[in-house]
């Protein structure tokens, strides 16, 4: 699997699936990390790791659709064929979805369809929900929507605030996010129309 990262802040889930592919538990070339944001510091852990960077500025398009031509223009001169957006902060257009139809996945600190959008931790809490957790899914048009690969559980404590349950979820998208890879990089999992056909990881 000739792999994309697509990022725009610090890169943890970049570094957990990049250690992944270091070890051999994902079997995937790295072929970009891509940022939205020069000053992302994922960026210096892919240069840690010795994969290509780009930066593409969201900055003076006309649209989401034309920025989202740029990136998919440099994501296809290094090779990539599948798109991992590991805390990207622009919602894809058709364009990059349909240049990588079936190839394009997300982490999203919720367990969708719970609580997808902005401030996932903090809706679970206010909600009351007692469970809340991490899901990778196939990205399509809408936000957080896509056919579900993979979801880890993670427990609400009493004494749990956003940032408290923030991290444990973290800890869990750090591991599942590899995993998930993994299942699409061997062929376990693929996308039949809305379904995802194969295995939890």
């Amino acid at each position: 699997m000739d792999l994309g990262i697509l990022i725009s802040g610090r890169g943890s889930n970049l570094e957990a699936i990049l250690e992944a592919i270091g070890s051999g538990k994902l079997d995937a070339r790295a072929r970009l990390v891509l940022s939205n944001r020069p000053d992302a510091a994922g960026l210096e852990i892919a240069r840690r790791h010795g994969v290509p960077t780009a930066v593409v500025s969201h900055r003076g398009h006309s649209s989401r659709e034309a920025f989202d031509a740029l990136v998919v223009a440099r994501l296809r001169e290094a090779g990539v064929t599948t798109v991992a957006l590991a805390g990207f902060d622009r919602i894809v257009s058709r364009v990059l979805i349909d240049a990588f139809r079936g190839q394009v996945v997300n982490i999203h600190p919720a367990l969708l369809p719970a609580f997808p959008g902005l401030h996932a931790q903090r809706q679970a809490l206010e909600y009351g929900v007692r469970i809340a957790g991490a899901t990778v899914h196939f990205v399509d048009e809408q936000t957080d929507h896509g056919p579900i690969i993979a979801q880890a559980a993670v427990p609400v404590r009493d004494d749990d605030d956003e940032a408290s349950l923030s991290a444990r979820i973290l800890s869990e998208e750090h591991r599942l996010y590899p995993a998930a890879l993994q299942q699409l990089a061997c062929g376990a999992v693929r996308i039949s129309g809305r379904r995802v056909i194969g295995g939890q990881p």
